[in-house]
């Protein structure tokens, strides 16, 4: 199995890319997991409290459980991957079933800011994107997707989302095997990550 990290700030399009690898790669050999998933529990928290939590902060993840569900699923076993509820700011009920794949991507802002996370992963991949590019990406998808307000996002983005980006996601460029600037479909950079795959696979 090779798991592959793909991070990057928020908004920067670590999507776009990990939807442009998945079709690259024969179909059922790529699974998926979203830090997003392994943000905390916060069941003993309120609503009220929940929504002051600083989600751009390492500490909102739940890294142990991340590391243990990869260590499990590179021995060939299956997770229960946790669901999270962007507008309850809190974990779901759900789980899901995930099965180990050839290629497991983990993808999220914050993932290579863990370094026994970091050290499991066997190509690492920062998206890179400009602020002001982010920013209105970010606005777009907050608004349109989680039923934010757009003085709501603009406060947040100013008090947590670009320190917490300066101080803690910039820096892990540094660690990357391959920065991909995602201004347009990136057909280089997705050749070159297909070609890394199939030559550690073969």
């Amino acid at each position: 199995m090779l798991i592959i990290g793909i991070a990057g700030g928020t908004g920067c399009g670590k999507t776009t890319v990990v939807n442009q690898i998945i079709n690259e790669l024969p179909q059922g050999e790529v699974g998926i997991i979203s830090q997003d998933s392994y943000y905390n529990d916060l069941s003993h928290l309120s609503y009220k409290e929940r929504v002051n939590i600083n989600f751009d902060h390492p500490q909102a993840i739940d890294f142990d459980l991340l590391g243990k569900h990869l260590t499990k699923l590179r021995q060939g076993k299956a997770i229960e991957q946790p669901v999270y509820s962007f507008t309850e700011h809190n974990r779901t009920k759900d789980t899901l079933l995930t099965h180990p794949r050839k290629v497991m991507i983990v993808e999220g802002i914050l993932i290579m800011t863990n370094p026994a996370i970091r050290d499991m992963f066997d190509i690492k991949i920062y998206v890179h994107a400009d602020s002001d590019e982010r920013l209105i990406r970010r606005l777009k998808r907050d608004i349109n997707e989680r039923g934010r307000d757009l003085e709501e996002v603009l406060n947040r983005y100013q008090t947590t989302l670009k320190p917490m980006h300066d101080q803690f996601i910039e820096p892990t460029k540094e660690y990357a095997d391959i920065i991909i600037p995602n201004n347009k479909y990136n057909t280089v950079a997705v050749d070159i990550v297909r070609t890394i795959i199939n030559d550690k696979l073969g």
